[in-house]
């Protein structure tokens, strides 16, 4: 009698986010490409735990993702921008971006050390040419690719079409009125324009929306989450905004409230609940994981020029990948000082913890002589 073959996903499944799970598994059925690209990321994910767990037991700490910020190029100058503020973007002349062979190396250096998944920020990522090509040629990766929507054209279409490893998402602060004035006119239009042509060429895509005062209304009015998972989106992450510089400009939003804060949280795990979307929230999230998980504990940053720094806003660095092994650089006595004190990683009143606490970093920075 001819046995049945059972389905390889529940095994693969084992350790995976219930919720995750629950959105894509249904998503890549329906999209059959994404299937063999699914099983090869959730062996992928069971081994670079594996690895992770025997670097730690010989004191390196590896963090499951890593943010790069590939280019320094952006076609938008938005309000409040935080790579603006950290000196990621912008400026002219000095030294020249990381070439795509230097990504391709620090990517395989992270992957065989444990790092599954890959945050692509810049910049604006689709200002680096041949950005798709990058994130295939590592396949048992995850990638998430975060834009401004505006940059795309047909070829990385046709390109992200091809994959099945990369999701995207497009950075939309609510409606037109909540977009535009931070972002430039019609940005919000042609951001909408390209979750409608990603969901359309079967990419996973959702939105990035910064939370501030004044579209703290729109996203915890559900009727607005539908419509975004009607428009193609299963990702939504919501960051709440960091006044850049000290500041809060007009046109930023402004920073929410305590109250503004709670808020939001509990509409956010009210969605969790009962929409069909993997929800990301910062800060609200890294109370699941004892406070903010940079420096190491979650992640970690590559700027675009491949400085290694605790996160995107952090505006120091503790090692230079270009001379250093990414396994050295995460040995970083600032790293493990961070992270074992644990009162740099407690928000408190602000979305952010380093950002808050700059002093306290400069003098630690000092002290350690990174």
């Amino acid at each position: 009698m001819m046995k049945t073959r059972a389905n390889p996903l529940p095994p693969l499944l084992s350790g995976i986010d219930g919720k995750l799970a629950s959105v894509f598994v249904p998503w890549a059925l329906r999209h059959p490409r994404y299937i063999r690209g699914f099983m090869r990321i959730c062996r992928a994910h069971r081994k670079a735990a594996r690895l992770r767990k025997e670097a730690e037991v010989g004191g390196l700490k590896v963090p499951p993702f890593m943010i790069l910020s590939v280019t320094s190029s952006c076609n938008l100058r938005c309000a409040g921008c935080y790579a603006a503020a950290a000196g990621v973007t912008g400026g002219e002349g000095g030294e020249a971006d990381l070439s795509m062979e230097e990504w391709k190396a620090i990517i395989k250096e992270a992957s065989s050390i444990g790092v599954l998944g890959f945050v692509i920020a810049g910049g604006e990522p689709f200002m680096l040419e041949g950005l798709p090509e990058l994130c295939t040629a590592f396949p048992d990766r995850l990638f998430i690719i975060v834009t401004n929507g505006t940059a795309l054209h047909g070829k990385d279409f046709g390109s992200l079409r091809k994959s099945s490893n990369i999701a995207v998402l497009v950075s939309m602060d609510g409606a037109r009125e909540h977009t535009d004035p931070r972002r430039g006119e019609g940005v919000h239009d042609r951001a909408a324009e390209t979750l409608a042509k990603l969901s359309k060429a079967g990419v996973p895509s959702g939105i990035s929306a910064t939370i501030t005062r004044s579209n703290l209304g729109f996203w915890t009015d559900e009727k607005n989450v539908r419509d975004a998972i009607g428009a193609g989106a299963t990702i939504g992450v919501f960051l709440e905004h960091i006044p850049v510089d000290g500041k809060d400009s007009p046109c930023s939003g402004g920073m929410l409230t305590r109250a503004e804060r709670k808020k939001l949280r509990s509409r956010i795990l009210e969605y969790r609940e009962r929409l069909p979307i993997y929800i990301v929230h910062s800060p609200g999230d890294e109370e699941f994981f004892g406070g903010c998980v940079s420096s190491g504990r979650g992640f970690v940053h590559v700027t675009p020029k491949g400085m290694l720094t605790p996160c995107p806003v952090s505006g120091f660095a503790v090692a230079d990948l270009r001379n250093t092994r990414l396994s050295e650089a995460l040995k970083s006595p600032m790293l493990r000082y961070i992270r074992e004190n644990h009162g740099m990683l407690e928000t408190g009143d602000s979305p952010c913890a380093l950002y808050d606490k700059t002093g306290e970093l400069s003098a630690a920075a000092k002290k350690l002589k990174c």
